[in-house]
């Protein structure tokens, strides 16, 4: 599934809005902030196409936590496709804030996977996929 532009939170207001009244999720190498969309978005906007809402997502890397700025776009990347493969583990007019940590380069592609899924089945468990597992 494609990670469209309309699926990036840019406002600050956004970012905002996922840090005070969302639910926060420690994952050891990232923090997962997750919330309803404060906003509706627009019913008639100016091109007027029927796109059916799809969940947003804010990535954060700070220097002081991650570290230089190509280990900073490495992180977002890296967080970027997480979401991108497993959008669906995300209700509909939702929001995700995703707080890089140092930690999230050292570890392997898949153990992050493993905790991203881990985190949006905690944070939301009615559109959860059955485990493969049990």
């Amino acid at each position: 599934m494609r990670f469209c532009a309309e699926q990036r939170l840019r406002r600050q207001s956004d970012f905002g809005h996922l840090r005070t009244r969302g639910r926060r999720c420690d994952c050891g190498a990232f923090t997962l902030w997750s919330a309803p969309r404060a906003t509706p978005p627009d019913p008639f906007p100016k091109t007027w196409t029927p796109v059916p809402p799809r969940a947003r997502v804010g990535v954060v890397a700070s220097k002081a936590a991650v570290g230089n700025a190509v280990e900073r776009a490495r992180a977002k990347r890296r967080m970027r496709e997480l979401f991108r493969k497993h959008q669906t583990l995300v209700p509909p007019e939702h929001d995700l804030l995703i707080v890089a940590r140092g930690a999230i380069n050292r570890l392997e592609y898949a153990e992050i996977e493993r905790k991203f899924v881990e985190a949006c089945r905690k944070a939301f468990p009615a559109t959860a996929a059955p485990r493969s597992d049990a």
